[in-house]
This record gives C-alpha cells, sequence and structure tokens, in this order.
C-alpha cells in the first residue's frame, strides 16, 4: 500500500492511493497515520480494503507529511561510506545515532526555511524507516518483521549549527521544516529489500546526489536490531538512515542553501519530493 495524508497544515486527512495512482479517502477507516495508526496490526486491517471502495480526492491539493506525527525522530550519521569519506570522517565502527526534534516534521513539497543566523543550511535525501511493532533487544534475522514501511526524509541540516556551536548534532537538525516526510508511507511489502534502492537529489535542476542504499555502512536490519539494544521502539518511530556523498558540506568550494533554490529528491519506489528555499521571518 502507498498511504498518504493530504489537505492544509493541521487538517490533513489519511489517504491511499489506487492502482492508477489516484487518492482516495481514508478518513473512513483511520483517523491519522501516526503512533499506533501504522502498527502492523493497524495496516494488516487496511490492507483488506479495495482502494476503489473509498471515496475519489479528484483535487487533493497540498500533501502533508506521511506521519501526522512521530513519537520519536532517529537519524543515523555517516551511515554511507562515500558520504563519510567526503567529510574526512572515518567510517563509523557502530551506528552513530541522534534526534531530531519532531517538530521538524514537514511535508515534501513545503517550504524548507533557512532558520535565523543560518549561513550553512545543507540538503541530505534519506531513506526513511517507520517503525510498525514495539522492537527490545531483537536480532537482524527479525528486525525488518519490525518495520511498517518506508518514506522519503530530507534531513535538512544547519552545518554551522550542527558542528560549530558544540554540544550534540541535534540543534543543527531540529529546525522547523527540517524534516520533510513523504509523500507516501509504502508499506515494507512493497520494499522486499530496502537495500537496492536508489537515491536522488537535484538543486536548480542539478544532481548533487545519486547512490544506492547499497551504499549504507550499516544496513536497515542491522540499524534497528542495533538501536532496539539501547531503546524501546515503538509504532510511528520514524528512523532517517543516513545520506550519500554529494552534500554542500562536502564540495570544494562548500555550497549551502540560499532563497529561492529549488530542491528536488526521490528514493526509489517511495515518490518524490519538491522544496522551495525561503528565508525565515
Amino acid at each position: 500500500m502507498k498511504l498518504l495524508r493530504f489537505g492544509p497544515r493541521g487538517q490533513e486527512r489519511p489517504g491511499m492511493l489506487d492502482a492508477q495512482g489516484n487518492v482516495r479517502d481514508l478518513s473512513g477507516h483511520a483517523a491519522d497515520l501516526a503512533g499506533d495508526g501504522v502498527s502492523l496490526a493497524v495496516l494488516e486491517g487496511l490492507r483488506g480494503i479495495d482502494p476503489a471502495t473509498l471515496p475519489l480526492v479528484e483535487d487533493p491539493g497540498r500533501i502533508g507529511p506521511c506521519l501526522g506525527w512521530v513519537p520519536n525522530f532517529y537519524c543515523i550519521g555517516l551511515n554511507y561510506a562515500r558520504h563519510a569519506a567526503e567529510t574526512g570522517a572515518e567510517p563509523p565502527k557502530e551506528p552513530i545515532i541522534f534526534n531530531k526534534a519532531t517538530t521538524a516534521l514537514s511535508g515534501p513539497d513545503d517550504p524548507v526555511v533557512i532558520p535565523r543566523g543560518s549561513v550553512k543550511t545543507d540538503w541530505e535525501v534519506e531513506l526513511g524507516v517507520v517503525i510498525g511493532r514495539e522492537a527490545l533487544y531483537i536480532g537482524e534475522d527479525e528486525a525488518l518483521d519490525h518495520v511498517a514501511g518506508y518514506c522519503v526524509i530530507n534531513d535538512v541540516s544547519e552545518r554551522e549549527f550542527q558542528i560549530e556551536r558544540g554540544g550534540t548534532w541535534m540543534k543543527g537538525k531540529s529546525a522547523p521544516s527540517f524534516g520533510p516526510c513523504g509523500p507516501w508511507l509504502v508499506t515494507a511489502d512493497e520494499v522486499p529489500d530496502p537495500q537496492v534502492l536508489d537515491l536522488r537529489l537535484s538543486l536548480n535542476g542539478e544532481v548533487m546526489q545519486e547512490s544506492s542504499t547499497s551504499d549504507m555502512i550499516f544496513g536497515v536490519a542491522q540499524i534497528v536490531a542495533y538501536m532496539s539494544n539501547f531503546m524501546r521502539l515503538v509504532p510511528g518511530d520514524v528512523i532517517a538512515t543516513g545520506t550519500p556523498s554529494g552534500v554542500g558540506m562536502g564540495m570544494t568550494p562548500q555550497r549551502f542553501l540560499r532563497p529561492g533554490d529549488v530542491l528536488e529528491l526521490e528514493v526509489q519506489g517511495l515518490g518524490r519530493q519538491r522544496q522551495e528555499v525561503v528565508a525565515a521571518d
């Protein structure tokens, strides 16, 4: 299934794509796509619905984040071999885990807002993993059985806030609009192998990032199992699994986002995002 949320900010309704790519209104069967609303048990119930029986949404308008809210917004740092190399970092021996503020969550085509005082706002196309069943102390062989589905994420990052201002990475990752998510939550049955997906990001029509999840240092199953040794993962948690090479910080000279820039990004089979960059008020 390909699930989505449509409508004005704060008034989104859940939807499902039919075989022709039309949006169908799912609000008669689901209050929202978030938390326990994307548990494996709930998704199994939705899977039995024939999309053709749902009301057709002729003009869905704005597409919101594919999750209405997230209990936790986790990220994995330096998880692509070539990205680690472009930053001059040694490949990590264990996954680097950090958080984005959950308030960074935004729609796939909502503007990216450069925060006040920022001079180094950067882009990062990533594969997002959505947890569908509680996971604690699980093995790699069972990790994917705890995944509800996958989505596209732009892990927008302010590099000065992240690296040069001390403390953890979180404050460089968490500004409003720094977590575009969607357009779809694609259920795990449609992604049999998350390690063979192509990723791409363009800036003003020029390809900046083009790679495959096969370049991940730690695959999805490794990440989910590893994290479950340190925390309880719950339905609706989202994990941004790292970005490939081609970020602005890794360029010579470095290139960061400016008002008027346009980002377009996609992950194979999971849809496309398009964001215009604007300055904060």
